[in-house]
């Protein structure tokens, strides 16, 4: 099995619980102050992981070409915007279809790609992804399930838009980070990436200081006073972003967003094995093709 897709799937699984953690934090510190929380208090632990790779490596820090400040930068910005858009989404009633929307990241991914580093995707990579996306549509209305006349009437909706928006921003910041980790002249790849992490975590962290402390410093006390409940986002949350910029380093980004969408089937056994929920065959059914999906993709990539 090639090291990018145990990388993936473990990210999933951080940036499952990670989410769970902040949509429990919006309500306490808004949405700034989560997004804050995602970036702000992982900073710390990314540093952590830098110095325990260059620890195990034996390497110095490692030059960078001027490819990679842009790159970084612009990946920084786009991913404050795509958090703050999906954490903002949560603040509607009907979010369903905008949810569905942001899952489409692994096509925006995909484009963003092409045109930054001219990856392309096989026919069966084409193929999986478009799967997977099938199968995350079935599981975003598995419960719900509305009608077609609430479907069409919702996909040109604010909450749409949001959900379409936030996956652009996304798979644009996937794109740029890769760019930024590949110009790292660096002989590990583990460096490359805990290099890159390192200096767009504290970009973010930085631009979102200075954001809040102007506009919303209400929030900002707020992320300090929940503090506890920071650190585990934090904690999960660079974990999760770990393995985002290991597997990014190693394989195309469209690959690696699109086999992480498995983290919905992360959600949907979460809800069945801790909280009891009924799981119905929509979604059952979605959980099917987006594991087919994973498959392909994972026999496209290879």
């Amino acid at each position: 099995m090639e090291l990018w897709i145990p990388i993936t799937i473990a990210a999933a699984f951080s940036q499952n619980v990670r989410s769970a953690l902040q949509k429990h934090l919006k309500g306490k510190v808004g949405t700034t102050g989560a997004t804050f929380i995602r970036f702000s208090f992982g900073f710390p632990f990314s540093i952590l992981y830098l110095l325990l790779i260059l620890k195990v490596t034996e390497q110095s820090l490692p030059d960078v070409a001027i490819t990679f400040y842009w790159a970084t930068a612009l990946g920084g910005l786009a991913q404050i915007i795509a958090t703050f858009l999906l954490v903002h989404l949560f603040s509607y009633r009907n979010f369903a279809v905008g949810t569905a929307y942001s899952k489409t990241e692994p096509v925006q991914a995909a484009l963003f790609g092409f045109i930054l580093l001219g990856e392309q995707l096989t026919p069966l990579g084409i193929c999986a992804i478009t799967l997977g996306i099938i199968g995350v549509l079935f599981i975003s209305f598995g419960k719900k399930q509305p009608s077609k006349s609430e479907v069409f009437s919702s996909l040109l909706g604010k909450p749409a838009l949001i959900g379409l928006a936030s996956a652009a921003f996304f798979g644009a910041s996937a794109a740029f980070y890769r760019t930024a980790s590949l110009s790292v002249n660096a002989e590990s790849f583990l460096l490359q990436a805990a290099f890159t992490l390192v200096c767009a975590t504290g970009f973010q962290t930085t631009i979102m200081t200075g954001w809040m402390a102007a506009r919303c410093p209400g929030e900002l006390r707020a992320a300090i006073v929940n503090w506890r409940l920071s650190w585990l986002v934090g904690l999960t949350g660079i974990a999760g972003s770990i393995g985002w910029f290991t597997a990014m380093t190693l394989q195309q980004v469209a690959y690696v967003r699109a086999l992480a969408q498995i983290e919905l089937v992360f959600t949907l056994a979460a809800s069945w094995l801790f909280f009891q929920e009924r799981i119905t065959r929509t979604e059952l059914a979605g959980c099917v093709l987006v594991a087919l999906g994973g498959v392909g993709i994972v026999m496209a990539a290879s």
